[in-house]
């Protein structure tokens, strides 16, 4: 009877965690088909728009790697309820907001919250399913997660069209409240935790230096990249992020263990997750706005014109998980990739050629493909560590596969401010994608159970 209600708990916490992954993949998508209207409503320019994406994505990146560390320290339970807390509230604050300045306040609180959710939201699901299952459960987590991700452009259109787009925020709050409560019935901290200290230095270096460095990149265009404050912030921003490594090579406590990225392998599995969060953001935030200013469609017609992203992504994700298991994480890997790269050279040629037909066949193809693109990589991430550690290998693969959202879309940003051209955005991407894909085919290798590095 034990072993029953063992087994059922997990599933609860499997449906749980992959819910609160959706709602935080459903805040990236949602909102990119918003934009236009938000834009307008809010009386912001396109850059400030654009904000409202990427100053989620910033703060999550900021913040995911220290979260992870904190869980490992201070426990996963009470840390995890924080996020929620936090997430729900910005989500209601940032529904009522009446300008730019209020809304982009409530998105970069709410990204402190899933800063909080992502990582430990993985550690739960990966200590609640033996080794042998986590494939699995990764795939299943992944692909329950998916449904919020390819109902999201779609909801989001309706709400926009129909209701408001206010009613985007408003949607997260009673699926948290869900969620805490599943957490709190099924889930218990494991005894032993990590009792070294927390990288405070670590923390005030990257949090500045990946700002300073996102902002330089968005606003150079706009501002003129001689400005003295964009000149500072490049700068700064550079050399923080220089101190940050080199401080984090060098102390017992830090909270991105850099010294796990001289395994090529392990560097390779979290530049994939890099490129897949890449293209995901191009995707949907630029193809949102592609679909609604140079094809004329409304809110609810982009959005469901995104959905051959997401939509293959329900079924293929738990298959990912299954390959993942069998054959191990090189080959799906590697597979993933060069089909996502082929997915996104499509969508440029197809807007290139104003080829609409062919714009939504690499839509397609990056759906079937980019579970593989998140699903073994992060497998291979987690099994190369000690349970101790699952905070921080779960927080660095997070930080990774964030900062691919933000400095996509920073660069993503600038390159259309400089080009006022979508396809060339999309060529890009393509571009960086095919370097990955190179290195990654030099450099993957695969997972072990054993010899777990410790950090």
């Amino acid at each position: 009877m034990q072993t029953e209600v063992q087994d059922r708990s997990r599933w609860w916490i499997l449906g749980a965690m992959g819910a609160i992954l959706g709602v935080i993949l459903l805040d990236e998508t949602v909102v990119s088909v918003a934009l236009p209207t938000i834009r307008d409503e809010l009386h912001l320019s396109r850059l400030d728009a654009h904000w409202v994406v990427n100053i989620y994505l910033l703060v999550l990146a900021c913040f995911a790697g220290a979260a992870g560390r904190l869980g490992d320290i201070l426990g996963v339970q009470v840390l995890l309820s924080a996020g929620l807390l936090i997430f729900g509230l910005s989500s209601v604050l940032g529904g009522f907001a009446e300008n730019g300045f209020e809304l982009l306040t409530a998105r970069a609180v709410q990204g402190i919250g899933a800063a909080l959710i992502f990582p430990l939201s993985m550690v739960i699901l990966i200590q609640s399913f033996d080794e042998q299952e986590r494939g699995l459960a990764l795939g299943l987590y992944g692909g329950i997660g998916t449904v919020f991700l390819s109902l999201g452009p779609l909801v989001g259109g309706v709400l926009t069209e129909f209701l408001s787009w206010r009613w985007i925020f408003w949607v997260n709050p009673p699926i948290v409240l869900a969620v805490a409560a599943i957490t709190w019935t099924f889930w218990r901290d494991p005894p032993h935790l990590s009792e070294r200290g927390f990288d405070w230095k670590g923390l005030v270096l990257l949090v500045p230096g990946l700002a300073a460095l996102v902002f330089a990149i968005m606003e150079g265009p706009d501002r003129g990249w001689v400005q003295p404050e964009v000149l500072a912030a490049l700068i700064a921003g550079l050399a923080a992020l220089t101190l940050f490594v080199w401080i984090e090579r060098r102390i017992p406590t830090p909270m991105i263990a850099v010294t796990l990225f001289t395994n090529p392998g392990f560097a390779a599995a979290n530049m994939i997750l890099f490129t897949a969060q890449f293209g995901k953001i191009a995707l949907f935030v630029f193809g949102a706005s592609y679909f609604q200013t140079k094809l004329g469609f409304s809110p609810l017609a982009a959005g469901a014109a995104l959905l051959p992203i997401a939509f293959p992504q329900i079924f293929v994700a738990p298959m990912a998980g299954k390959v993942a298991d069998k054959f191990g994480t090189r080959g799906p890997s590697l597979t993933g990739t060069a089909l996502g790269t082929v997915a996104i050279l499509l969508v440029a040629l197809g807007m290139y050629q104003d080829i609409t037909a062919l714009v939504f066949a690499g839509y397609i193809l990056w759906g079937c493909c980019v579970p593989f693109l998140f699903v073994p990589p992060r497998r291979a991430i987690m099994s190369a560590v000690s349970q101790n550690l699952h905070g921080q290998a779960s927080g660095i693969s997070m930080t990774f596969q964030l900062l691919g959202g933000t400095v996509g879309m920073a660069l993503g940003s600038s390159i259309f401010a400089i080009t006022n051209s979508y396809p060339l955005v999309f060529f890009f991407v393509a571009g960086f994608a095919a370097c990955v894909l190179a290195y990654s085919f030099a450099s993957l290798t695969e997972a072990k159970s054993r010899g777990r590095a410790s950090g």
